[in-house]
């Protein structure tokens, strides 16, 4: 007969604990997926009167489980890869360029080469669209991305806290100081070598490197929020050294050869260029800078961008037109965001008409009557979603037209974190749902939203899988 081990008090009391634990995750309501939307300027004068309405607590709750889940990943450095840049210096970004592959039927050898021979010896050729998973063995711009998503939501979760200090603003603060400022890991001030294409010769980077640090709008969004709400922990030195290397790096950008090629581009990239240099403007307290950024996108490459029935032609003509579409229809609305806060007396940039007569909300509105083409595309549906909340809140939804596509698409719309500052917007009476609060809380008028939930702002709960936890760990008491 199979003989049982008896469980001592201090297992068994482990898993009592665990189990009650997991049952009040369960019941708090659940928070979204972690996702990494491509790109968005959150307003901080608006995350900082935290004049929120009872149906933003689940976007709440997932801000703080995505601040938390992205902490834990950090912090991140550029001195962290096993590649060093053709210039030998560690703290160097160095990325490659994703959509290029090698052919060695030319290389002359009689053996198989080594992956870093290939790197150095094979001439590379464009496949638009196509990714060269190699091209991740070093990450960079992963990291980076990480960063700035990090940086975004523990800013947005400090906000939350109610606090001068908390563990979000000093996580905010640890991975800024690590990335740009500490003299052992911090980066160059430049992308001259960011995707770079790889082969025999001289190695550059590339004008398309400059896409990758895209999100130093969400990091200017997170600092903004720090600086303007007096967070203890990011000081006046640290703020003056990150203004220093800032205007180091606007200077790389309006100088360099990759940096004004980018800048040129009629699709995308320009548009994310100017994303990016106008928030750097704003971070450095220089509105008439940032304005004077988005007022050449605007004059410049917008007028093109945007067809009369609201098609992209340059984001259309691409492998993948369904993500592309909707990739820079969420830098067209950072550009115009940062427009008008930079100068809020200004002309409103979501008025303003290409030469075919568009705005912006035409070229959403075409994109949410676009069906995805292949199966392929249909994976990038959500990238929509937070372009659909921001066309709502910008122009008025009164027909109710973009709520119902996104309740229709993404019935838990309401606790993505971009519900929070997508405002006005309905919750298409769905954060009174069970599912959206967890049963029986549903929030009213006079209940505590989660920004007063603790002092840290701690999120109710951190999962939609703890039912499935409690489960399993059910069974294992019951093993014991």
């Amino acid at each position: 007969m199979e003989s049982r081990t008896t469980p001592t008090l201090a297992t068994t009391a482990l898993c009592r604990y665990m189990f009650y634990l997991l049952a009040l995750l369960a019941l708090a309501g659940p928070t979204s997926a972690l996702t990494s939307y491509a790109n968005d300027f959150v307003d901080p004068d608006y995350i900082l009167a935290g004049n929120y309405g009872p149906n933003s607590q689940a976007a709440q709750r997932t801000i703080v489980s995505w601040a938390r889940e992205l902490a834990l990943k950090g912090p991140w450095t550029v001195t962290s890869k096993n590649v060093s840049a053709p210039t030998g210096d560690r703290h160097t970004y160095m990325s490659w360029a994703p959509y290029w592959w090698p052919n060695c039927t030319s290389a002359g050898n009689t053996t198989e080469l080594a992956a870093e021979e290939v790197w150095t010896t094979c001439p590379y050729e464009s496949r638009d669209g196509l990714f060269n998973p190699d091209g991740r063995l070093i990450n960079d711009v992963g990291n980076f991305q990480d960063l700035s998503d990090a940086v975004l939501y523990n800013s947005i979760a400090h906000a939350l806290s109610n606090s001068s200090s908390s563990e979000w603003s000093k996580n905010a603060v640890n991975f800024v100081r690590t990335w740009f400022l500490d003299e052992e890991t911090r980066m160059l001030p430049n992308l001259d070598y960011a995707q770079m294409i790889r082969g025999p010769g001289d190695r550059k980077g590339s004008r398309t490197g400059v896409l990758d640090l895209k999100g130093m709008t969400k990091i200017t969004s997170g600092l903004l929020i720090l600086r303007k709400g007096n967070s203890s922990d990011w000081t006046p030195d640290l703020d003056g050294q990150m203004n220093a290397w800032t205007k180091e790096y606007i200077t790389w950008l309006e100088t360099a050869t990759n940096a004004l090629e980018e800048g040129a581009s009629a699709n995308n990239h320009g548009t994310f260029y100017y994303n990016q240099l106008a928030a750097l403007y704003l971070l450095v307290d220089d509105h008439d800078g940032a304005r004077n950024v988005t007022d050449t996108y605007f004059r410049q490459q917008y007028m093109t961008q945007i067809e009369a029935n609201g098609e992209q032609p340059l984001e259309a003509a691409r492998t993948r037109p369904y993500h592309y579409r909707a990739y820079n229809l969420a830098a067209m609305i950072t550009n115009a965001r940062i427009s008008r806060y930079a100068s809020p007396s200004g002309p409103n940039p979501f008025e303003l008409k290409t030469e075919a007569g568009s705005t912006i909300q035409t070229a959403l509105d075409f994109a949410i009557e676009t069906s995805a083409s292949t199966s392929d595309e249909d994976s990038y549906a959500a990238e929509l979603y937070p372009n659909v909340a921001a066309v709502a809140a910008e122009y008025g939804d009164d027909s109710g037209k973009y709520a119902n596509y996104l309740k229709e698409k993404e019935p838990e719309y309401p606790a993505e974190a971009w519900f929070l500052w997508n405002q006005p917007l309905s919750d298409s009476g769905l954060s009174a749902s069970a599912s959206l609060t967890g049963g029986s809380s549903a929030p009213t008028a006079s209940s505590p939203s989660v920004k007063n939930a603790d002092s840290n702002g701690a999120p109710a709960a951190r999962s939609i899988g703890a039912l499935t936890l409690l489960g399993v760990l059910a069974s294992a008491v019951l093993l014991l």
